[in-house]
């Protein structure tokens, strides 16, 4: 069954087709990811699953309804989440608090603070932040906090509102070798567990080729791959477009 359903979706910028009659699925609990080279229209195409662009063209159906041209909030409270490429807290608020924040607006509680948001949902986002190995730091000011904790705080932030579909820009950008991999099997632990769906782009293709279930290949603004890591390292089309032809992808692959 798929979660998501994407048909032939479009996006031009002036005489520019940033995205071109792309299509793809994900299936329940599978870890999709998406890549391609710079300019490929990966950012693009997330923007406008997330609802932050509106397609010129195309569908996109979430569990069956048509979410295209839906704004974020909208989006977002029929259960896509989002973590993006530059993570950022509220650097003012404590850890605990940032989660608290996200719980309040998915309960709906965001206009009807008649008591202090600091008693609502705290136990929740502990246990979230126990979730991501962040629950020793959940009293500190997140902006005390290093890069690669800031993004554990995100995916916390990013499964408060319990999503069916989680998107993922860039999840380790700026971070070293060993938190990369380390982040991701963390995400690819929770969704396992919670059943929810990811599909995330990312330049790092060890972590890529580690741990996605299936990868799908843009290349300026086309889908021109689709497939498990072996076969899309022996893609010749897809060596072309990242290497040149007669290179391939096991150099990097450690």
């Amino acid at each position: 069954m798929s979660v998501l359903e994407v048909r032939s979706l479009s996006k031009a910028f002036g005489g520019v087709r940033a995205v071109s009659e792309v299509s793809f699925a994900i299936g329940q609990g599978q870890f999709l990811a998406m890549i391609g080279p710079n300019g490929a229209g990966k950012t693009t195409c997330f923007n406008i699953i997330n609802g932050q662009l509106a397609p010129d063209s195309g569908d996109m159906l979430l569990a069956g309804k048509n979410i295209a041209g839906l704004q974020p909030r909208a989006i977002w409270r029929l259960g896509v989440g989002r973590t993006f490429q530059v993570a950022a807290t509220f650097g003012s608020m404590t850890v605990v608090e940032n989660v608290q924040m996200a719980l309040i607006s998915h309960a709906g509680e965001i206009y009807r603070l008649w008591r202090p948001a600091a008693s609502r949902h705290r136990e929740a986002a502990l246990a979230l932040l126990e979730q991501v190995g962040m629950r020793q730091a959940a009293d500190r000011p997140s902006r005390e906090l290093a890069y690669g904790d800031v993004k554990r705080v995100e995916l916390a932030i990013a499964l408060a509102n319990e999503p069916r579909l989680l998107l993922m820009d860039e999840p380790t950008a700026g971070m070293g070798a060993g938190e990369r991999h380390d982040l991701i099997a963390l995400v690819k632990r929770l969704v396992v567990e919670r059943g929810i769906s990811v599909l995330f782009t990312e330049h790092s293709m060890d972590v890529v080729f580690a741990f996605a279930d299936r990868i799908i290949v843009l290349a300026r603004g086309r889908l021109i791959a689709d497939g498990d890591a072996a076969a899309i390292r022996d893609n010749a089309q897809v060596r072309e477009v990242y290497f040149g032809t007669g290179k391939t992808f096991a150099g990097a692959v450690s």
